[in-house]
């Protein structure tokens, strides 16, 4: 293989960006650690008086020590339910952690949040949980301390398709697939959500807080008449000596816990998938320079090139079509030892031969032009020919525009990109990096497409198009419909107003929100996390025919 060979200049500018994202990446992480408080230190000790521990430190007593508990969701519903109170990190706690030298997903309601309630992100939150699970075959454990559906918002959460009733769907889906789901109930279990632990293949609970019920207390004397308390009803003692309904009782969390850590260290070993592996090896530049490497301003070039050179083992580098489709960087390198295929937009502004006298044509950086996407469909077929895993890399502003690319045939290009990634069976990880705007965020993976795990830098930014062209876009828009004479003065601050509100929905934070991507990650992590979803990843072995349908030439 190659080494990518570093031209970065440390300059001044570098400085300045540096010092920019160390900042952004700062202010994140003080946000994250206020998120990561739950509903506050108040109702933490409320909690703990009750001899309960919180949904993290259940987290922390499964895992492994000593290993990484990888976070998914956590700003999922930031910005929501504000009239409600908030419901930071949707009111549950996802994320792969290792439990008794086993990868598992972790699904642990947040008491501290409403009782453990479930808003409409919090079912979407765990549906993601379970999406993952059932793609990557990892083992579930659920951690149900939950006062069930939030009332006041049940209209949005019970009834649909992907409403709370798709939870206990996905439990029977995994059970027949043979992905091993546990649960322990460590606190109310209500209602609908009951099931959730009861569909799990084996179940806890924990003396004297865990309960679980069709109908609580209030609802049993409304419904029936009966005066009866919580315990009494569905309490420990009740569901496993009584009904028989769950399966193992503790006397508190941390016992629990530890039968659930043996019970893991039981398991079968499971098959994983075949991919290329050796030894990992450092990349041949210091990975912090990722932050003197993105621009402040998106519209600004750089080569992509650089960041690779940071992210891959040893700097190496075999690219594909190295002079053709020059918008679009694809090649195959190794992430901590795992074989990948890279697939990355060049933002640098880049010049290609036309016709047999040699012109040069200048192409802009970050734009998928004809031959680049031909270029990627392409080189995605091959790794799903070898069976090597896919990183994208976004930094897109979208296919390229005008009569010169529409007579070149853009859309038929574009549509045999698009194609090939969303039948790719090989896993694909999406990071993004910068620009992801309209069409170019389904050709580099999107959401949509079927990415495992998706993941952004402080940097990114998710839309249409981009926020200037969207603004004027918008303004021309309302200014027709008005239909009056509108001062400069007026117009500018149309646009000021229209500009703020589309860059705040550009912001990573709201896309992380939406679940629109898995975690805002430190670009000084990226191989860490590639890594671990890749291992995650290969709990999986079986990989389907490769497959396109019709694809235009």
């Amino acid at each position: 293989m190659s080494v990518i060979r570093s031209e970065l200049n440390k300059d001044e500018l570098y400085a300045k960006r540096d010092a920019h994202w160390r900042q952004r990446l700062k202010d994140l992480r003080a946000q994250e650690a206020v998120i990561r408080e739950g509903g506050g230190a108040e109702r933490h000790a409320k909690q703990a008086a009750k001899g309960k521990l919180s949904a993290r430190e259940r987290i922390a007593g499964l895992c492994d020590q000593g290993t990484a508990f990888l976070e998914l969701g956590l700003w999922v519903a930031h910005g929501f339910y504000e009239e409600h109170g908030g419901a930071p990190a949707a009111g549950v706690v996802i994320g792969i952690g290792t439990v008794s030298g086993r990868d598992a997903l972790i699904v642990a309601n947040d008491a501290t949040v409403k009782a453990g309630a479930w808003f409409p992100l919090t079912c979407k939150k765990v549906l993601r949980a379970q999406e993952i699970a059932l793609e990557n075959r990892l083992p579930i454990i659920y951690l149900v301390d939950s006062a069930g559906v939030f009332l006041p918002m049940q209209d949005e959460i019970f009834p649909d398709k992907e409403h709370f009733g798709r939870a206990f769907y996905n439990n029977a889906r995994l059970s027949a697939e043979g992905i091993f789901q546990i649960a322990a109930i460590m606190g109310p279990c209500v209602a609908g959500g009951a099931y959730l632990p009861i569909m799990s293949d084996e179940c806890h609970i924990v003396e004297g807080t865990g309960s679980i019920f069709l109908a609580g207390s209030h609802l049993v004397k409304a419904a029936i008449g009966e005066e009866i308390d919580n315990q009494e009803l569905g309490g420990a003692l009740v569901q496993c000596d009584v009904s028989g309904v769950v399966d193992h009782r503790h006397p508190d969390d941390a016992s629990c816990l530890a039968a659930i850590r043996r019970q893991f260290a039981q398991l079968a070993t499971a098959k994983t998938a075949r991919f290329a592996r050796r030894e990992p090896s450092r990349p041949a530049y210091a990975i912090e320079d990722l932050y003197g490497l993105m621009p402040i301003d998106r519209t600004r070039p750089y080569d992509v090139r650089e960041s690779i050179a940071r992210l891959l083992d040893g700097s190496e580098f075999d690219e594909y079509k190295a002079t053709y489709g020059r918008t679009l960087l694809c090649g195959t390198g190794w992430v901590e030892g795992w074989a990948v295929g890279i697939v990355a937009n060049q933002r640098s502004i880049v010049a290609r031969k036309t016709g047999t006298a040699g012109q040069k044509e200048l192409q802009i950086g970050g734009v998928i032009y004809s031959d680049s996407a031909d270029k990627g469909a392409r080189f995605i077929e091959v790794c799903n020919q070898k069976g090597i895993p896919l990183i994208f890399l976004q930094d897109v502003t979208g296919f390229m525009v005008g009569s010169r690319a529409e007579r070149g045939g853009i859309i038929k290009d574009g549509a045999k990109m698009v194609s090939a990634v969303a039948n790719s069976v090989v896993p694909k990880i999406t990071v993004f990096t910068g620009n992801s705007y309209g069409a170019g965020n389904y050709a580099m993976c999107g959401k949509a497409y079927g990415a495992r795990f998706v993941y952004a830098w402080p940097s990114a930014a998710i839309s249409v198009m981009g926020g200037e062209q969207a603004a004027k876009t918008l303004l021309a828009i309302q200014l027709k419909n008005r239909g009056d004479a509108v001062t400069d003065e007026e117009k500018e601050t149309l646009l000021s107003r229209i500009q703020k509100r589309y860059l705040e929905a550009m912001d990573p934070r709201y896309a992380a929100a939406r679940l629109w991507v898995d975690a805002i990650i430190d670009p000084c992590a990226t191989r860490e996390v590639i890594a671990r979803s890749l291992a995650a990843a290969a709990n999986n072995p079986e990989v389907a025919e490769f497959k396109t349908g019709v694809m235009q030439t």
